[in-house]
């Protein structure tokens, strides 16, 4: 009853400070509505919500999906290939140096309008903290446990499957919880660029007509997915942790 009520309290006090925002400033409903607003036009157009979030959640978990897998991979190679080290590290700094975000706009030129664009955004905003902390985790083996694969002649391959993964595990969970985090932040970013569905699309369309109402029911199921994603997150970590 603790954790549900220390989880109530934060949502509980944002929507006290933003509905006493809304009373002490007088803003018009179309600049800023009150909770009450957005709670009826969340109920009003629940179908529409749910359309537009379905095609949002599809993309935001392919790319998540995607970017975890090739970032978990290019990590086992760097660590397990000095070579792939000294080819792949540098040119995966150069690459991070130019902002995912401001490509949004060729990647939609290069892959249209479609999924294609917003999965390969979510998937290259993703990648890199996965990888990054996955590398770093596995590259810090405490020093008895490569003692001891010294001792015994582990093969490169068996010293990483056996000892640097299990303990790069919680370094890979961090980079998971950045992923989480911004992997909607780059699927809407892609549907704001160019779409013709979406949650991002909906905002756009909800701005554009005075309908900020709706604008904000869209925001709140996209921070709702963000919050399923990390909740499941920190399930399976609970879980793995507990079985490990």
């Amino acid at each position: 009853m603790r954790r549900i009520g220390a989880g109530l309290a934060a949502p509980l006090l944002a929507l006290g400070l933003w509905q006493a925002l809304v009373v002490l400033t007088a803003l018009p409903p179309f600049i800023l509505p009150g909770p009450g607003r957005v709670a009826s036009s969340l109920w009003a157009n629940a179908p529409l919500l749910w359309e537009q979030a379905q095609f949002t959640a599809v993309n935001l978990l392919s790319g998540l999906a995607a970017g975890v897998a090739l970032g978990v991979a290019t990590a086992l190679n760097l660590a397990l290939s000095p070579g792939a080290r000294l080819l792949l590290r540098p040119m995966l700094i150069f690459a991070q140096a130019v902002p995912v975000f401001a490509l949004a706009p060729v990647l939609t030129l290069w892959l249209g309008y479609g999924a294609a664009s917003k999965v390969v955004i979510v998937m290259l905003v993703v990648y890199f903290p996965v990888t990054s902390a996955f590398f770093d985790g596995l590259m810090r083996l405490p020093s008895p446990l490569a003692d001891l694969a010294q001792l015994m002649r582990a093969t490169p391959l068996r010293r990483l499957l056996l000892l640097q993964v299990p303990h790069a595990l919680p370094a890979l969970g961090s980079g998971l919880r950045l992923a989480v985090v911004y992997a909607p932040f780059a699927v809407v970013i892609g549907e704001w660029v160019g779409s013709s569905r979406g949650l991002g699309y909906l905002m756009l369309m909800a701005n554009g007509r005075g309908q900020t109402d709706l604008m904000f029911a869209a925001l709140v199921v996209l921070v709702a997915q963000s919050l399923i994603l990390f909740a499941l997150l920190e399930a399976i970590a609970a879980r793995w942790g507990r079985a490990v």
